[in-house]
């Protein structure tokens, strides 16, 4: 087994880690992940940190487990403190509430859009122009947050639309006389 590369995952009190033949399981305050790992990485727990090694230095096993590695960091991170994704909305008009767990968008659309939390997400809305996604798998809470910035994305000319807090957007110039 090749140790070359290795970085070994701190394991925080009060992280339960379960390893199995391809499947690690996390369970922490926030809650429980699950991942399947490949069968060619190697996952072992060394006292308070866990080990992912590989088979070779072919770039195929480098692949593997530098993924590998960061999957099972981000399951740590996710269930101790979680994750989250600000977005922020800009336009005259444009506006979110939170009605359960439900995310109404006024986008100036002629009609609302509705956006269903996932199971493992929850929304805030702090301000009527601020939504902050929150969860423990940190793939999940991109992916939603990704999914509400597509309702509206930002446009280039007046900067209208839904954008990570944050970002920039390259404003074009508009028609000339």
């Amino acid at each position: 087994m090749s140790r070359i590369g290795r970085k070994p995952i701190p394991v925080p009190t009060g992280v339960d880690i379960t390893i199995q033949p391809g499947t690690v399981t996390v369970k922490g305050p926030k809650g429980q992940l699950a991942e399947q790992i490949h069968r060619d990485i190697t996952v072992t727990q060394e006292g308070t940190e866990i080990v992912v090694t590989r088979p070779t230095d072919r770039g195929p096993h480098r692949a593997l487990h530098g993924l590998s590695r960061s999957l099972i960091a981000n399951m740590v991170e996710g269930v101790t403190s979680g994750f989250s994704k600000t977005l922020e909305i800009q336009g005259v008009g444009y506006r979110a509430s939170l009605k359960g767990s439900t995310l109404d968008l006024a986008l100036g659309f002629s009609h609302p859009v509705s956006v269903e939390a996932p199971e493992g997400i929850e929304f805030e809305v702090p301000q009527p122009t601020r939504v902050i996604v929150k969860g423990t798998n940190k793939q999940l809470v991109g992916e939603t947050a990704a999914k509400i910035r597509k309702k509206r994305p930002p446009e280039p000319y007046k900067g209208k639309g839904i954008r990570y807090e944050g970002e920039y957007v390259v404003r074009k110039v508009g028609k000339r006389a």
